[in-house]
This record gives C-alpha cells, sequence and structure tokens, in this order.
C-alpha cells in the first residue's frame, strides 16, 4: 500500500551533498512516520552522519528538500534544529565535564531567566528525568566523575529534556552491557507510544530487528532503499550495506597457543576499591576474554594494570618477573599496550595526524641517538601499519577526527602495535564500528595473537567475545567471578556469572 505524504512526519529527498570535490550524499531518501522506529543502517563513511547533520543543522544540504509536518525546513544551526524538535544524541559525547548532570541536561535553558535559575527545581526536573529512564545517576554528580554508560545516559536524557519530535540516536548502546540496553529499547517503546518519531542508528543489527519499524540502508552516499523490518533479515541487510556476502564474522583462531603464561596478575587491587583480589593469566598467543555487567570493573581494571589507576596491593608479572606499572609510561615501557573503550577522549588524539597518533607511542624507534626523528623510518612504518590494518585515507596527514569511528579504532589498534607490544589490552574493540571493519578488526587480532603477544579482549558483546576468546573471565562487582572454557560459552552462563551466579 502506497503511503501519502501526510502519513510522514518527515521527509527528507534528493538529499545531496559535497565536501569540496568529495561527493558524500547523493540524491538520498528518507522518510519517518510519527510514532515510528525507522533504523539508518550503513558502513562507517556510507554517508550516515553528513545526513543527520544536515536534519540537525550542523551542515547545509547542496541539494534536495526536507520536509517536517509537511512544511519545507532549512535549519542553519542546532539551535534551530532544537527549536523545530529535532534532537540528536551522537555517537561521540558533547557533555562539559565541569559541570553536574542536571546542568548539562538543561543547558539549553541556562541563562534563559531575567533573574536567577532555581538550581532545586533544575536538579529534581533532570533527576525525574533520569529516574524515568531506569537509570541509577545522580543528577547533582559532576559529569566528570560518571562513567562512559553514565553519561551517555545524561546525553539521552538532554535529548528528552526539550520538546522532541524526531530523536535521533547514533550508536546509542555501543557501551551498554544487555541490561542497560534492554532498559533503553524499552524506553523507546514508550517514546514511539507518544507519537514520537525515532532514527535509530547501530551497528548491532539484532538490535535493529527487535525494535525498528523501518530499515534505510546507504552505501557509499547513496540509500539502497527502504524497507520494513519484518520483510528483511540479517543477511540481506548485511548485503545491501556491503555489497557483498559475508560469510564468517569471527575468523578462525590460527594462533598457537604457549605453554606458559607471559602475562600474570596476581591478587591485584586498586586503593579506591573499585577492583580488588584480581587475579588471571595469559599465555602467548591466547585471547582473554573479559565479559560483565557495566559496573562491574572491567574497565577499571584495565585501567589499574596499565598504570591509570593507583594500586593498593598484588602483583603483576611479565615472562615470570615482577614488574612496575605505576603509570602508563612505565607500562608502555614494558610492551603493555591499552585501546580504550573512549575512543575521543583516550584512545587517539583527535587534533593530530593518522602519523602523529601511530608514532607517538614509538619514538625510540623512529629517533636516532641523539633524539632526532627519523623521517623515512617513521612514514615507512605509518605506511606499514596503514596498509595492514586497511585504514581508509588518502593520507597519513589527515587528521584522525577527519576519519570514520571505525579508521579512527584502527589508528587507536595501530600505535600499539608500532611498539611490537608483547600484552594489548583491548577495551570495547568494535565499538561504533561497522559490520564490515569488524571483521577487519576480529582479523587483525587473531593475526596479533598469531604473533604470539598476549590479547586481553573487554566487550559487552556476548556474541562478539564469544566469537573471538579463547577463554572467558567473567566480572562482578569488581572481581573475577568465574572463568568459562570454550566449550562452556553461552550467553546464559556469562550472564549467571555476571550476576553472582553459579553454572547449573
Amino acid at each position: 500500500m502506497q503511503n501519502s505524504a501526510n502519513d510522514y512526519r518527515l521527509e527528507m529527498t534528493g538529499i545531496s551533498k559535497s565536501f569540496g570535490v568529495v561527493s558524500v550524499l547523493k540524491n538520498v531518501n528518507l522518510k519517518v512516520k510519527s510514532g515510528e522506529i525507522h533504523a539508518l543502517l550503513g558502513e562507517n563513511g556510507a554517508g550516515k552522519s553528513t545526513l543527520i547533520k544536515i536534519l540537525s543543522g550542523v551542515h547545509q544540504k547542496d541539494g534536495g528538500q526536507v520536509l517536517l509536518n509537511g512544511q519545507e525546513i532549512n535549519p542553519k544551526n542546532t539551535h534551530d534544529g532544537q527549536v523545530l524538535g529535532i534532537s540528536v544524541v551522537y555517537q561521540e559525547l558533547s557533555l562539559v565535564n565541569d559541570l553536574s548532570v542536571a546542568e548539562n541536561i538543561y543547558l539549553h535553558k541556562l541563562g534563559a531567566s531575567k533573574f536567577w535559575m532555581n538550581w532545586k527545581e533544575i536538579t529534581k526536573n533532570a533527576q525525574d528525568l533520569i529516574d524515568s529512564l531506569g537509570f541509577e545517576i545522580d543528577a547533582s554528580a559532576i559529569v566528570r566523575d560518571l562513567s562512559i554508560v553514565q553519561k551517555q545516559v545524561v546525553e539521552i536524557a538532554k535529548a528528552l529534556s526539550e520538546d522532541t519530535k524526531v530523536l535521533v540516536l547514533d550508536e546509542p548502546t555501543t557501551v551498554f552491557d544487555p541490561k542497560d540496553t534492554q532498559k533503553l529499547l524499552d524506553n523507546l517503546f514508550k517514546l514511539k507510544e507518544k507519537g514520537i518519531s525515532i532514527i535509530y542508528i547501530s551497528h548491532h543489527l539484532e538490535e535493529i530487528f527487535k525494535i525498528a519499524d523501518t530499515i534505510t540502508v546507504l552505501r557509499d552516499g547513496v540509500d539502497t532503499g527502504s524497507m520494513p523490518a519484518s520483510a528483511t533479515h540479517t543477511d540481506d541487510v548485511i548485503r545491501l550495506m556491503i555489497g557483498r556476502e559475508l560469510k564468517d564474522l569471527y575468523p578462525a583462531r590460527t594462533a598457537t597457543i604457549g605453554e606458559t603464561p607471559i602475562f600474570e596478575v596476581q591478587n591485584l587491587s586498586a586503593k579506591d576499591n573499585l577492583v580488588h583480589d584480581i587475579s588471571f593469566s595469559v599465555k602467548p598467543g591466547e585471547v582473554l576474554g573479559i565479559a560483565g555487567l557495566g559496573g562491574s570493573g572491567r574497565t577499571e581494571m584495565a585501567k589499574l594494570i596499565f598504570g591509570l589507576y593507583k594500586k593498593k596491593s598484588g602483583t603483576i608479572l611479565l615472562n615470570g618477573e615482577e614488574i612496575k606499572t605505576s603509570s602508563p609510561v612505565e607500562a608502555v615501557a614494558h610492551k603493555i599496550g591499552f585501546v580504550s573503550e573512549d575512543r575521543k577522549e583516550e584512545g587517539v588524539f583527535l587534533p593530530l595526524s593518522i602519523k602523529k597518533n601511530i608514532s607517538v607511542t614509538n619514538f625510540d624507534f623512529i629517533s636516532n641517538k641523539f633524539g632526532f626523528l627519523k623521517l623515512e623510518k617513521e612514514q615507512d612504518n605509518v605506511s606499514e601499519l596503514i596498509s595492514k590494518l586497511n585504514i581508509k585515507t588518502p593520507s597519513s596527514e589527515v587528521t584522525v577526527k577527519n576519519l570514520s569511528g571505525g579508521n579512527q579504532q584502527k589508528v587507536a589498534l595501530a600505535k600499539w602495535l608500532s611498539i611490537d607490544s608483547k600484552v594489548i589490552i583491548i577495551d570495547e574493540p568494535t565499538r561504533g564500528v561497522d559490520v564490515g571493519a569488524k571483521i577487519e578488526i576480529y582479523n587483525l587480532i587473531n593475526e596479533v595473537a598469531s604473533k604470539g603477544v598476549a590479547v586481553i579482549v573487554i566487550s559487552s558483546d556476548m556474541p562478539e567475545i564469544m566469537g573471538i576468546a579463547d577463554r572467558i573471565q567473567v566480572m562482578h562487582t569488581g572481581s573475577i567471578y568465574g572463568e568459562l572454557a570454550k566449550e562452556q560459552f553461552s550467553e546464559e552462563n556469562i550472564l549467571r556469572y555476571a550476576i553472582g551466579k553459579p553454572l547449573k
């Protein structure tokens, strides 16, 4: 049955956009009904973010038309978009770290009063909004002190604090565990019932088929059409996204695992008690998975090992000898690498070039004895890693902020491969990464392990961690609750350990 124009709250038709000589969007169409969850899918670099930034007023379109409730709109900036009722929660967080949760949520209203702000009322309204989402966050807390999951919730609450007609969520669950993901999805159904139009961008296709009414796929700046979610399936969507079949998402493990552990942690505890009594070992060539719910201490454990948190007690051994990692400098000196879950804040230097990001960990290798850089050696090293990781860029001089999320993640990995790491800890390896780039990263993890490196992977994505790990250790309330051998892998077993219950 053909829908009439009046059925749609939002109509973007014939949208085109170029940056210089690069054509990013070519005659793209996106139509979203009131009270509909519309999935917008595509690989990193397909044009999704550009399309949404045109909708919200960040970018101006070169051609096409945007209608909201049948009226043409041309927002010139994000304020215009917000006034029109268009709220966007981007994958990269945009909170003010030094302000409170409440101040961030109602930032758009600060200064609106001619007299004074009723901080008690603002904080109460913010707390009520967060409570309605089902998350436990203190509205008076300073954002800097929140976890990345909590910050994502604050971003969502901020978007909902306005008179939202169209809500855009760009990879909202990439740092959520299954429990928090379900909370968010339940909230989206409530918003849908209120008539809010939701555009949902995600690389987690299992989520898409749980919630989406309609799916639109972009590939290379062109929309490949829209379809009811009920009329398609995962394989069809992947084929539309990447233009080919994707047979095996998780590569077969090819590494030979050594007999003796290369890396050991014994009774490790943090001074602030975020994690306590952590003990595990990793052998050369092994991929050890770390699972657990949000707040279980996975990231805190990684940062403690890397010297970002202060140690209270415990021992770290490399090749059987105790080492000190009281700072990241010491950890790097022992050839320990750490890829953070927070790519924007801790993973890469966004304003710097790809070359400088990759070289920053390995100046000794690319310098002479007087400390001067060997530019040719640096370029050879960088070019080799760009090629090996298939980083899509015209030049190593491109700034990292101009890369897609998947390519930024590859740069974050490349800088640790540059130092020939003995141990690499990777926190959420494919956060915000499309399905095509995921398999490249999985292959890279496999290749790194095959060279005898001990790889520790932390992930909230249970299929992912089961697909790439040799063993899985599950954390609960700051310590390791249990371990699963390959033959024990299942989502049920991971979740049982994650909530502190023994296996059946």
